[in-house]
């Protein structure tokens, strides 16, 4: 009944991070670019009291094994990378990835990060920057003159100077990793190059394997509110019932203390 209680215990840890990770998607659903995270979980050791295979005392095998667990374990919080609902916001500025990749931007350090937030403004000197005023890496400076831009599917950048005249600019390029769900989650809608997502590979827009880019339009969070909804309704539901378990082993080994010698 110890081993109960420790179990139960373990269940009620892991549905509490469990319920945090859907809190924390919920709360993101209409964060720009946002990619929600899942919970994985895994059983603990096994307490073999008998082992299958083994040797019976008349020289017959056992066919199955007798193991109680210890539990369970949160192993992975992993970003799902699914596309999210592109919506229009007309604002030249704003740009969605419509397929793979992320955008690069410069960080304080001058080292790179990536996001899939297209939600980008014209700072004072010119440069293209996100809400936080990292720049757009590989784009330059917008020249004063220019009045409009445009960006292409490709992320070819072309500016509508003044006097009517056209002047082509930098082009987007989109950085993709051989395991985009080992990226390091920055917040602010940034996530950074690890061991385990790999080197960037760096590509055009619309190179097979990236996106292409939409003028325009903005990415929305890929979160699900119904299916979050019941995610954290059998969360509950699992919390409950551990903590229930942990009560009946309380009670028996209550009723075990209250034994008296005949």
């Amino acid at each position: 009944m110890i081993l109960s209680l420790y179990s139960a215990a373990s269940g009620m840890d892991a549905q509490q991070v469990n319920l945090d990770t859907i809190s924390n998607n919920i709360a993101n659903v209409n964060t720009s670019g946002f990619k929600r995270s899942k919970v994985e979980f895994q059983d603990l050791l096994y307490q073999d009291r008998r082992q299958a295979g083994g040797q019976t005392a008349t020289g017959g095998t056992v066919p199955t094994s007798v193991a109680v667990g210890n539990g369970t374990r949160v192993v992975s919080t992993s970003r799902v990378f699914t596309q999210g609902q592109l919506t229009q916001t007309g604002e030249e500025m704003d740009v969605a990835i419509n397929g793979g990749g992320f955008f690069q931007v410069e960080a304080d350090d001058g080292s790179t990060l990536y996001t899939r937030d297209g939600s980008f403004k014209r700072s004072s000197t010119g440069e293209i920057v996100n809400a936080d005023g990292k720049v757009l890496t590989g784009l330059g400076t917008i020249p004063t003159e220019a009045v409009s831009l445009y960006v292409s599917p490709n992320g070819q950048i072309t500016y509508t100077m003044s006097d009517g005249t056209t002047q082509q600019g930098g082009q987007i390029q989109l950085a993709r990793f051989a395991n985009a769900g080992g990226l390091r989650a920055m917040g602010g809608n940034l996530f950074q190059q690890t061991e385990a997502s790999g080197q960037a590979e760096i590509g055009t827009p619309g190179d097979t394997g990236f996106g292409t880019i939409e003028q325009g339009y903005l990415e929305m969070s890929n979160v699900n509110v119904v299916q979050e909804m019941v995610n954290m309704i059998v969360a509950q539901r699992a919390y409950e019932i551990n903590s229930k378990a942990i009560q009946s082993s309380d009670s028996m080994l209550g009723i075990v203390n209250q034994l008296k010698r005949s």
